[in-house]
């Protein structure tokens, strides 16, 4: 009954998460096991009857530890219950080293049976899944970034003025919503990916946590471009000869940027060492330099005139921010492929890495 128990029980999807409901089950039914067998010597000291119950609520207060909560709470689960069952069958029953024996030995042969299954057969691992969707989610903001300028302007892909996409090829412009409810995902994930072994390239003790750190990066990211896009469809027109000023830096400000982070998400996908997107990380912040001779130049009009040009400046200054953002996720991502031991770029050696926290040529300091 135990062993059927146990398979329904800790059989999940994932390769992580059946070994993480296997272990947790099998070592705190153990442990719970030797304590339970152990009853009557510890009952001196707490009596009789109050000793099974100070354990078992102490390993309910251990529950709402954050570290153990996230990790071993279904195993302290299942060592308030087996504990309590042994210690309580205790008094009752003479034969508790056999009760505690058939309930361990089942239990383990439950979770060894789902844990070479998960494993060996068709196994689906969540630390490849959360390495997808943190690539997912990189190129998700690329691809609205890049296609931003022109969206913004009402340029063509041809480079004309006025004759907009249509609608249904704008996908990319809903693309970033993706990413703001992916927290509780990779979290999930991460926690799962933490008991799997060693897989293909992702070999024992990589770097999960490092995912997290990209996923609050990129989440930063997506809630900018969400306020970024209030000011697509805007009704406030914004005067056309500040657009024009504004419009080269800004639209190659949205486009190096996005290839930037799609040049990261290439290299996390092959799950190579590359600096390739410094080019663009380093352009875009040319053309925020561009931005601010254009705006030092313009002249300050009367008082409708500025409120007219708000909108526009405040769409580039979100711009400018997500610069700054996109190359904390450069640097994030970098410290992964250091950490996880990314092979290098065929063809050659690494190129020095440019933008870390400045750059002698413009003297940008983040």
């Amino acid at each position: 009954m135990w062993a059927v128990f146990t398979v329904v029980v800790v059989f999940e999807f994932s390769v992580g998460a059946t070994l993480s409901k296997s272990m947790n089950r099998v070592l705190a039914t153990l442990l719970a096991g030797a304590l339970g067998v152990g009853a009557q010597h510890l009952a001196n000291l707490f009596g009789d009857k109050g000793e099974p119950y100070i354990l078992a609520a102490a390993s309910t207060y251990t529950r709402f530890v954050p570290h153990i909560k996230a990790r071993y709470d279904y195993g302290v689960l299942i060592f308030i219950l087996t504990f309590s069952l042994v210690s309580v069958s205790g008094y009752r029953v003479e034969k508790i080293l056999e009760l505690a024996h058939q309930r361990l030995s089942t239990i383990m042969l439950g979770g060894a049976m789902c844990m070479l299954i998960s494993i060996f057969v068709c196994p689906v691992w969540a630390g490849e899944d959360l390495h997808n969707l943190v690539v997912n989610n990189i190129e998700n903001l690329a691809s609205f970034l890049e296609g931003f300028g022109g969206e913004y302007f009402k340029v063509s892909e041809d480079g004309g003025d006025g004759v907009m996409v249509p609608m249904e090829n704008k996908s990319f412009l809903q693309s970033y919503k993706s990413v703001l409810n992916t927290k509780t995902t990779e979290e999930s994930l991460a926690n799962f990916a933490w008991w799997e072994p060693g897989h293909g390239s992702f070999q024992f003790r990589h770097p999960w946590t490092q995912y997290l750190k990209i996923g609050v990066l990129t989440r930063k990211c997506a809630f900018h471009i969400e306020t970024l896009c209030v000011h697509i469809n805007s009704e406030i027109q914004t005067p056309t000869e500040f657009q024009r000023r504004i419009q080269v830096p800004c639209m190659k400000m949205s486009s190096e940027s996005g290839k930037a982070l799609k040049e990261l998400a290439s290299a996390m996908k092959t799950m190579t060492h590359s600096s390739s997107f410094n080019v663009h990380i380093e352009n875009s912040k040319k053309a925020v330099d561009d931005l601010k001779t254009a705006l030092e130049t313009t002249s300050s009009g009367d008082e409708a005139y500025l409120l007219e040009i708000i909108p526009a400046v405040t769409a580039a200054s979100i711009l400018t921010d997500i610069i700054k953002c996109v190359e904390k996720v450069a640097d994030c991502t970098q410290d992964l492929s250091q950490q996880a031991h990314f092979k290098k770029e065929m063809g050659g050696t690494e190129k020095p890495q440019l933008f870390r926290r400045g750059s002698a040529e413009t003297g940008w300091q983040w």
